[in-house]
């Protein structure tokens, strides 16, 4: 009788164990895929990532995404539509914060390509002044965070 219930204690907790090593070998995958995705996103040039910033936006159900050309552009890297709101997005791959002018020139941007809706969106994360000057000027600050969850929806 104690060797049956020894042998079921040991079932139960090889069971638990096996369950154990599956969850924790699903967590530290999920985080590998995400690092390579994100830190590829972070060696890449500064127009490679508007192009994979405007695949990002083609796979949220954006229409019409139009990496505008290099130069000339009026700080817009990227046109698109989506719900029937238009938008003017600069992309900025940076190893730092991203300050006001980014903020400044989607701005003027927005209003030059006559879009309805601004954007920055980065690699990484704004300052304080940008997300101070992007509140009064209604422009959408898109940091590393929101392309994180991007990718992962």
């Amino acid at each position: 009788m104690l060797n049956i219930n020894f042998n079921r204690y040991l079932i139960i907790l090889i069971i638990i164990l096996i369950l154990v090593l599956i969850v924790t070998a699903a967590i530290i995958l999920h985080h590998i895929r995400r690092t390579c995705r994100t830190g590829t996103m972070d060696e890449m040039e500064g127009h490679d990532f508007e192009f994979f910033c405007a695949d990002l936006l083609e796979k949220r159900g954006f229409m019409d995404v139009e990496v505008t050309r290099v130069s000339g552009d009026f700080g817009i890297d990227i046109l698109a539509e989506k719900d029937g709101v238009t938008y003017a997005v600069q992309c900025k791959r940076y190893n730092g914060p991203v300050g006001v002018e980014a903020v400044l020139r989607t701005y003027g941007g927005r209003d030059y390509y006559e879009r309805m809706v601004g954007v920055v969106m980065t690699n990484q994360y704004f300052t304080a002044p940008a997300v101070e000057a992007a509140k009064k000027l209604q422009i959408l600050l898109w940091d590393r965070g929101y392309i994180d969850s991007m990718l992962e929806e």
